[in-house]
């Protein structure tokens, strides 16, 4: 058994310099967008994408423990033969993907993917566009990295292979087992929260180093597992019929002359509160039992420009997190943060405003590679990012992470020591108000969990505000309440009626003119070119969202659920199912056909666009 155990460790970790070695390979093929890489670069390179290397060895070294387990029961002399073939179709398979991956950076800008796929349905077509001479140095190159990781392997790995039987076979198995088990853990991509994925790997802001970390063939198999054909879904109208029902929807793309802040370069503070219902805010629309849940809130309301119809895109973080950062509709049957080479292509926020001048930061008290989120922040423009890593084991205190009154407490300190020499757009998710709702706070224990943990991140809001107030940074700051989405609050809350999804935003600071109630129905979109029309900033990249100063701002809420959604105008609600067909509901027959016609565009609109990145 020993051997046996020894056969599978070296098995797992010869894998891992076959495959780092791409890391430094793939720098020095794409030398000229490497923009003068230090050692210590390509050290962090190898370094960080060591993560998704081991998922990769993982996988590869499930046949040969499959091998293992058969072989104690059944010894034959032809493992070492099905071995050899196992190591020789892997080693053609890593070192084809590599090879074309690397070649395909420069022109594609992100790692392989299944858009390999598209172009391989007309192979004459893709051939046409490949220069002779670079046909043969990849072919050269993948010939060379095939031979030498069979030769290591052949040599190394398949003698280690034990030709023994074994005395206790029944114990051997499960020995077996149970090192399969721990196999899993690399595979899985660890034992937090998120699971293996593309932006696990990324740790700079230099886009080029993060993706020179990822694992192709990991980039590959991520992709294929979750790739559709979005442009093809939704196909409700003609292109003809579409853009007639759109031209009275989509945005108004002049600049807003109608500024409500006094500095047109404030520092910008945007807070997502997790998980925020309007429904739980007396401020908005829960009327009061005796229990006031969001205190705070409440009062700040009264000194800031409180918007009464918000609506958030979605019902997750992921998903709200571009409709607000990015003001891209969320998507009904998929999110775009999952796949990196698409959400890179977005506008954001932080992109415009570090275009301008701004330095951009992102907090978040719970795993940053949850879904995709670190290579997103990187991607969306944000230079730091601070996360439950970077605080100490003693705080996370809560399956997600660190609780918000810790983080808040790090957002102030961290402002507190800012010189402000430039403007700076800070980013913070808070946490605690996601499921399983634990905090160490208890004062509305008695209404329920949820309602209990949105008064906890109301207390440490208002603590936070007062203590920002009594800043000189407060003068010249711009404080962005919003949520990143809604919460089946109360329960009798259906997931797809309107007040699911509305949500509360609030503006504070220093910079803000004057208290004011907005009314007008506005979508998480809304906010990226709101808040770049106050600045001044064109938006025109933002193709769905809406400034709502601008003149003829189209009036409309729109939502997605699963695979369904929602519309909301001043004529009525249409919430529409795609699966069924068929409008769930409807509130006012008046416009009801139109609405829905409205919803259909925009959403065949979206994926058309999605499809296209």
């Amino acid at each position: 058994m020993k051997k046996r155990i020894l056969f599978i460790l070296s098995s797992f970790l010869i894998w891992l310099p076959l495959l780092a070695i791409q890391k430094p390979i793939f720098i020095l093929y794409n030398h000229s967008l490497a923009n003068d890489c230090t050692l210590m670069d390509y050290l962090q390179v190898i370094t960080h994408g060591l993560l998704l290397d081991c998922t990769i060895a993982g996988y590869l070294t499930v046949i040969p423990l499959l091998m293992t387990i058969i072989s104690i029961w059944f010894p034959s002399r032809w493992y070492h033969v099905f071995l050899k073939g196992y190591f020789g179709i892997m080693a053609l398979l890593i070192a084809a993907i590599f090879a074309v991956d690397v070649a395909l950076y420069s022109y594609w800008g992100f790692r392989l993917d299944a858009t390999l796929f598209f172009y391989l349905q007309s192979p004459a077509d893709a051939m046409a566009s490949v220069p002779i001479g670079q046909f043969f140095t990849q072919l050269g190159f993948f010939t060379l990295y095939a031979a030498t990781i069979y030769g290591i392997l052949k040599r190394c790995i398949t003698p280690l292979f034990p030709a023994t039987t074994v005395s206790q076979p029944l114990k051997g198995s499960l020995l077996m087992l149970l090192i399969a088990g721990i196999l899993f853990i690399p595979i899985r991509g660890g034992i937090t929260t998120s699971t293996a994925n593309v932006g696990m790997v990324y740790f700079s802001n230099n886009q080029f180093l993060n993706h020179s970390a990822i694992n192709p063939c990991f980039s590959l198999i991520a992709s294929l597992s979750k790739q559709q054909d979005f442009a093809s879904q939704f196909e409700f109208f003609t292109e003809k019929e579409k853009e007639k029902i759109l031209q009275n929807l989509l945005p108004n793309k002049n600049i807003s002359k109608d500024t409500i802040i006094t500095h047109n370069r404030p520092n910008i503070l945007i807070i997502l509160m997790e998980s925020f219902s309007a429904n739980a805010i007396e401020a908005l629309h829960r009327e009061s039992q005796g229990d006031t849940i969001t205190p705070h809130f409440n009062r700040l309301s009264q000194e800031g420009i409180l918007f009464t119809n918000m609506y958030a895109n979605s019902f997750r973080t992921d998903r709200g997190i571009v409709a607000t950062l990015n003001g891209y509709l969320a998507q009904p049957t998929t999110s775009i943060m999952k796949y990196p080479s698409k959400s890179q292509t977005l506008p954001s926020i932080a992109k415009s405003l570090t275009s301008h001048g701004y330095i951009a930061d992102m907090l978040y008290g719970g795993d940053i590679n949850f879904t995709n989120m670190q290579s997103y922040f990187f991607s969306s423009g944000y230079s730091r990012i601070t996360a439950d890593r970077d605080f100490p084991i003693s705080s996370r205190l809560s399956k997600w992470g660190v609780n918000d009154d810790l983080t808040f407490q790090f957002l102030y300190e961290d402002i507190k020591k800012r010189d402000n020499q430039k403007p700076w757009f800070t980013t913070f998710l808070t946490l605690s108000s996601h499921e399983p709702f634990e905090v160490p706070y208890h004062r509305l224990d008695h209404l329920g969990l949820y309602p209990n943990t949105v008064a906890f991140t109301d207390s440490c809001l208002g603590d936070f505000i007062n203590k920002l107030k009594k800043l000189p940074v407060w003068d010249n700051t711009w404080v962005i309440l919003v949520s990143d989405h809604g919460y089946p609050y109360p329960t009798e809350v259906k997931n797809e009626e309107p007040r699911r999804y509305q949500i509360p935003m609030l503006w504070l600071g220093g910079v803000i003119q004057k208290p004011m109630v907005i009314n007008q129905y506005i979508n998480q979109t809304d906010l990226a070119a709101t808040l770049l029309g106050q600045l001044g900033i064109s938006h025109n990249e933002f193709t769905f969202s809406r400034d709502l100063f601008a003149p003829n701002y189209p009036e409309y809420a729109f939502y997605t659920y699963s695979n369904g959604f929602g519309f909301i105008d001043s004529s009525g609600v249409s919430v529409y199912d795609n699966e069924g067909g068929k409008p769930l509901i409807e509130k006012t027959k008046e416009g009801s056909e139109l609405r829905i016609q409205k919803g259909k565009a925009l959403l065949q609109m979206l994926y058309d666009d999605l499809g296209s990145r």
